[in-house]
């Protein structure tokens, strides 16, 4: 790969790569690909990054427990644990190590929490079994007969992450368009035209050796956009909401560490209603999971499912009343694998044999995306690179 002279924004004759969507995965790979000396275009619907799924979550760095060992989730979490937390220190990404306990609430559960453990270890995570004496001297508030720690799990602040990404990226060359949203894609000689609307209403043209579809949500729309039978490739996704509730500070004491509930098998990524901890000390609750039958970023959070999250974390933390429970945000992710259907893995996909060199999908990227964003970039180079 190469670098043509004179950079590039919408609107000139070229860019050699051209990365459709500024989330934490765009952003990464715009740092990463100009790294490698290519002119790149990052072409993002928002008028700012991490608009969507990747600052609508737990902002948890994950260690990489619940993936089929050999898949990629589970490679790229692993390995993205100690990227992206060495990122977020050379570059003053707020971020902390906290910790996160696995725990078997009732007797039923401890079989399914080894389980669990036994999976986590077998994709290299370091897994702590704590003794119940000292987890009940940790955790005085949490109801728990076994606990396992993961000391690798961390929470970060996403916002800052993005930042430090787009810094990198432009110092390295790379151009942002913002507020531009892709319509057209068709296959030219050398590469891609593609067609954006602008934030005037009009349209505007680039032409790319390369394209990188990291449109998290829309991944399915854009890659159907050159031609790609997205059904026939199984690149279909199915939306899901998730909502967050928050503790009132005043109840900060209940928990020093995140904590996860394990969930029955068959739940995929999907791992239910868990607290998590942010950088301000702020306890939250989430995300449950409302299966969208359309496609409307509807991000209201609906106070009635209070009782539904009450009742959940009650199991483990059983001196929470109604009313410390309030509204906080809601995320939706796009999911490849259905709840209770088989594991669907990140989709990484250069796609020659589909008659469109050059153009890589990435489809399927909820958690761990973020955990893994750095990672991901780093395969889509080498993907291009061959």
């Amino acid at each position: 790969m190469t670098r043509r002279r004179g950079g590039a924004t919408i609107g000139a004759v070229d860019a050699d790569v051209v990365v459709v969507g500024a989330g934490a995965v765009g952003l990464a790979c715009a740092a990463e690909l100009s790294r490698a000396g290519l002119s790149v275009v990052v072409a993002e619907r928002h008028a700012s990054p991490g608009q969507e799924t990747s600052s609508r979550n737990s902002q948890v760095l994950h260690a990489g427990i619940y993936y089929p060992a050999g898949s990629r989730k589970a490679d790229l979490c692993v390995r993205g644990n100690r990227s992206l937390s060495a990122f977020c220190e050379a570059h003053g990404v707020p971020f902390r190590r906290i910790g996160k306990w696995l725990l078997a609430v009732g007797p039923d559960e401890e079989k399914r929490l080894d389980e669990v453990v036994a999976g986590g270890r077998a994709n290299g995570v370091d897994l702590e079994r704590v003794p119940l004496a000292r987890f009940r001297e940790e955790e005085p508030h949490v109801r728990a007969v076994a606990a396992v720690l993961s000391p690798s799990t961390g929470i970060l602040d996403v916002h800052g992450l993005f930042r430090a990404l787009r810094v990198l990226a432009e110092e390295r060359g790379a151009s942002f368009a913002f507020r531009h949203e892709l319509r057209r894609a068709a296959r030219v000689p050398g590469g891609y035209e593609l067609a954006f609307a602008d934030p005037s209403g009009g349209e505007a043209r680039l032409t790319a050796s390369f394209v990188v579809n990291a449109a998290g949500l829309d991944a399915d729309t854009v890659a159907a956009l050159p031609g790609l039978d997205v059904d026939a490739a199984g690149y279909r996704l199915t939306w899901t909401k998730g909502s967050y509730f928050r503790i009132r500070g005043g109840r900060r004491h209940l928990a020093g560490r995140l904590l996860y509930p394990v969930v029955p098998v068959g739940y995929g990524s999907v791992l239910g209603i868990h607290l998590t901890i942010d950088l301000d000390g702020e306890l939250k609750l989430g995300p449950d999971v409302e299966v969208l039958t359309g496609r409307r970023q509807d991000y209201a959070v609906d106070e009635s499912r209070r009782d539904t999250f009450l009742e959940a974390a009650r199991r483990y933390l059983p001196s929470l009343e109604p009313d410390d429970l309030s509204p906080d945000q809601s995320g939706i992710r796009a999911r490849l694998q259905a709840i209770g259907a088989p594991f669907r893995d990140f989709v990484l996909a250069e796609e020659s044999e589909r008659g469109l060199p050059g153009w890589v999908n990435l489809v399927g990227i909820e958690s761990p995306g973020l955990t893994s964003c750095l990672e991901i970039a780093r395969e889509v180079r080498s993907l291009l690179e061959r």
